[in-house]
């Protein structure tokens, strides 16, 4: 077994105490990984192939075609950037401005709104190590990390034993959920810490919350227990160190961000609340802070000369459904995967370019795909975890691939 220990970049957990076992300078064993983490170190099941309109070729003149497609196109979409490491988005967004082009990212239509309110100074917030040190109430709010961060519970939030909390969950920590469905995660918490709501009833039930922790009686337009509301709101209220973990479920239901305000300005009048975005890809918040220090935008940009543009009919969604680019470059995203089928449909009209590690839906109907090394294992870089902590990523294995990064640096270079 190797004595160092690498990062996992299976989620935005960026897990940094991975073991590995190598053999014939291959990855043949990984210890402490989660069953994620673990499949996503494996590797592809069905590695990408160098290749121009369905014939293979050689790195050099897939690059050559990717900066011809880039340079001849009016409005090109530089699109995907979660899986990927800071210096290719950092290349990509250098990219975009060469040529004009829209830029945008998956926490478009996912966490952006969390990490934009919290880049703002809208929302106040921590790391995980705060959260594992020093946290004794903790919300999971519309997200399972049971399921979607295998190992968040057991190594940041409920189950260790931090410095404040020597006692762990046993004694030290309250674990709660807020969901629309008991989930693995609410089964953890227990009944006593799950509280049920009706799907799009977040913004009441928060409403209900301030409501509760200023002493009054909490009313919803659907049935609440009460009772357990105002017991809610003490425990809150009682809280040293509290972390709210938004996930998709909140952003989701939430059609402004206001009543989330609202509840962590009352939290914070009465005790110590912090959030934290439950990111899912494992460099979504690398991408937000690099585009933000270029532009002091997170995502939905359009570059015009030395004009920089912002606004929903920048995104990826509204682009592709205007039709308002006439090429793409996708990078660490299949957003034929992902995305409506009305919305990217339109992809396949277009001049398609896609840089990824692995085979995927995008790439069976790109002109241009070019494979990248898989960051984590066969490259290494930098990522941002989903608390906004920067994590050096070390190459484990040797690979022919170039890294995503120097792909993207030979693309800007041949613009």
């Amino acid at each position: 077994m190797e004595n160092d220990y690498y990062v996992c970049t299976g989620c935005a957990l960026l897990c940094d105490d991975i073991g590995v076992e190598l053999e014939g300078g291959k990855l043949n064993k990984v210890h402490t990984a989660c069953r994620k983490g673990f499949a996503f170190m494996k590797g592809c099941t069905n590695p990408m192939e160098c290749a121009v309109n369905g014939e293979r070729t050689d790195i050099d003149s897939a690059i050559k075609e990717a900066a011809s497609i880039l340079r001849n196109a009016e409005r090109p979409l530089i699109f995907g950037h979660a899986n990927s490491s800071s210096g290719a988005q950092k290349k990509a967004i250098d990219i975009a401005r060469k040529t004009n082009g829209f830029i945008d990212d998956t926490s478009s239509f996912c966490q952006g709104p969390m990490v934009e309110a919290i880049m703002e100074g809208k929302l106040k917030t921590c790391t995980l190590d705060d959260v594992r040190h020093k946290a004794d109430v903790i919300i999971y709010w519309g997200a399972d990390p049971a399921n979607s961060h295998p190992r968040h519970m057991s190594r940041y939030s409920y189950f260790p034993r931090g410095k404040e909390r020597q006692r762990g969950w046993e004694e030290d920590r309250t674990a709660i959920t807020i969901d629309v469905r008991k989930s693995d995660t609410a089964e953890i918490c227990g009944q006593n810490g799950f509280y049920q709501i009706p799907v799009k009833g977040d913004a009441e039930f928060m409403d209900a919350m301030v409501s509760a922790l200023s002493g009054k009686i909490p009313k919803t337009s659907y049935d609440l227990d009460k009772k357990k509301l105002l017991e809610l709101a003490s425990i809150l209220k009682k809280a040293k160190f509290g972390v709210i973990f938004a996930g998709l479920g909140m952003v989701y239901a939430l059609d402004d961000r206001e009543p989330l305000y609202k509840l962590m300005d009352k939290l914070n009048s009465v005790s110590n609340f912090h959030l934290i975005p439950m990111a899912g890809h494992y460099n979504m918040r690398g991408f937000n802070e690099n585009l933000f220090e270029e532009t002091g935008y997170i995502n939905r940009v359009k570059f015009s000369g030395e004009e920089v543009l912002h606004g929903p009919e920048y995104s990826v969604v509204e682009a592709l459904r205007q039709k308002a680019v006439d090429a793409a470059l996708v990078i660490g995203a299949d957003p034929l995967s992902s995305l409506p089928r009305s919305v990217v449909r339109y992809l396949e009209e277009i001049p398609l370019i896609v840089i990824d590690p692995c085979h995927t839906l995008t790439s069976v109907k790109a002109n241009v795909t070019i494979p990248c090394g898989l960051v984590g294992v066969e490259t290494g870089g930098s990522a941002v975890r989903m608390d906004g902590i920067e994590i050096e990523v070390k190459q484990i294995v040797d690979t022919d691939r170039l890294s995503d990064e120097e792909i993207m640096t030979r693309i800007s270079e041949a613009l």
